[in-house]
């Protein structure tokens, strides 16, 4: 995309996100729409996601940091508290937080011809629970307000993912749960969950700059006897919260997952509840050709409504850039996994700083009692001194883009 498409892109989405619903006439629609397999921009022409994940900012995950064993946020946490004390690590998440993602690294994706940005996020960023350093008045609607500002300026859309859900709906380390989706026998789980989307609808109703809001991300993981049962309950749920949306929203796309890690649709009997229905799928690997989607294909041409590619990446070069043709080919709109992360395989790779090894030692070491937490800890002071290197190395004028494999997702590397 040259500049002037680019500059010519960033204006419209401007205009069109500047523009107050009162002033705008009734048949002139303001958000991104739905029309059979496709979306809709406002000003009627056809919109085909091509995007950025921003995780491990709101929702941390242990291998981005370079960890194994400590894969989920409550784990990294807990970590980081034995190596460096409660307080430090609360400081550590702010910091985090404050530099991880900023609008430097909005407007660096928007210079790649990506039109969109899928933000993961964690439930208890609009909870008073504890979590990244704070343990009441979490700050989750600051930072998506934040996100909605860069991309307003920037001529991105904006797609809210709930990563991890209350109870946890996956049952792995991705939805920070206790190891089961117990979001799908909880009560109280499921009434937090409609809860939240609720509080988040009302908040951004008359906000154009959001594309929609992805329920649940990867729910029900493939390694449960009773996956079959747990699928049966997935469906449901989903229309709870859709109807909870609905009492305050009537604008927005809401993006519905498969089962079996956004991979299995089979569940779903009913998509005419909603008008604004669509439905999101992920792939890491196998054959990059559409023969191997076509499960995803026919439900979506049974369905007539469009399909999303919410998550692809860490796969080689030449693999990436055949599948990126049959997403286009079948017109399914795709979002990389994930922008940023310590090592390559991303947009922008953050370089592993001086001490950091040690940390990653520490936290694959047995810290199952007292004792071996303090035979394995290394030197504190250096720890921290690590850690805040983190923070400095993770910043977007620190961090080396990916040129190669920008290119390999039909997107262009910035020429400094």
């Amino acid at each position: 995309m040259n500049k002037l498409t680019y500059l010519a892109l960033g204006l419209a989405v401007l205009s069109s996100c500047s523009t107050k619903q009162e002033d705008t006439p009734a048949d002139t629609p303001t958000f991104i729409t739905i029309d059979g397999t496709d979306l809709v921009d406002p000003s009627g022409n056809k919109f085909f996601i091509r995007g950025a994940n921003l995780g491990n900012w709101l929702n941390p995950e242990g291998y981005m940091f370079g960890f194994k064993k400590v894969n989920s946020p409550r784990f990294i946490n807990e970590m980081f508290c034995q190596l460096v004390g409660e307080e430090e690590t609360a400081r550590f998440w702010q910091d985090f937080k404050n530099n991880y993602i900023t609008r430097k690294d909005i407007e660096y994706i928007a210079g790649t011809g990506a039109n969109t940005i899928r933000l993961p996020f964690h439930y208890k960023l609009f909870t008073d629970e504890d979590y990244m350093g704070l343990t009441h008045d979490q700050d989750g609607f600051a930072r998506v307000d934040s996100v909605v500002e860069w991309c307003r300026a920037n001529g991105l859309y904006l797609i809210l993912d709930m990563h991890d859900a209350p109870g946890g709906q996956t049952g792995d380390n991705i939805d920070d749960s206790y190891g089961y989706p117990w979001l799908f026998e909880s009560p109280k789980a499921q009434e937090l969950f409609c809860g939240i989307w609720e509080k988040i609808a009302t908040r951004y109703s008359d906000e154009p700059v959001i594309l929609g809001y992805e329920l649940i991300n990867e729910p029900i993981a493939h390694f449960f006897e009773d996956k079959d049962s747990l699928n049966t309950k997935l469906e449901p749920l989903q229309k709870r919260a859709v109807e909870a949306i609905r009492k305050v929203d009537s604008n927005h796309i809401i993006l519905i997952g498969g089962s079996q890690w956004n991979g299995n649709f089979e569940p779903f009997t009913d998509w005419n509840y909603d008008d604004k229905l669509m439905y999101t799928c992920h792939r890491y690997g196998g054959p990059a050709t559409a023969e191997a989607i076509s499960n995803f294909i026919a439900f979506r041409d049974s369905t007539n409504r469009p399909m999303y590619m919410g998550e692809i990446g860490h796969n080689t070069m030449e693999w990436q850039r055949s599948f990126a043709q049959v997403m286009e080919d079948n017109n399914i709109g795709y979002s990389y996994w994930p922008y940023k992360k310590l090592g390559e395989s991303c947009w922008m790779a953050i370089e592993k700083p001086d001490g950091w090894d040690s940390i990653i030692t520490f936290a694959e070491s047995d810290r199952s009692s007292y004792d071996s937490i303090r035979e394995n800890v290394p030197d504190r002071k250096a720890a921290l001194a690590s850690m805040r290197a983190f923070i400095e190395a993770s910043k977007a004028q620190n961090c080396t883009p990916q040129d190669e494999y920008l290119e390999s997702m039909k997107l262009s590397p910035i020429k400094k």
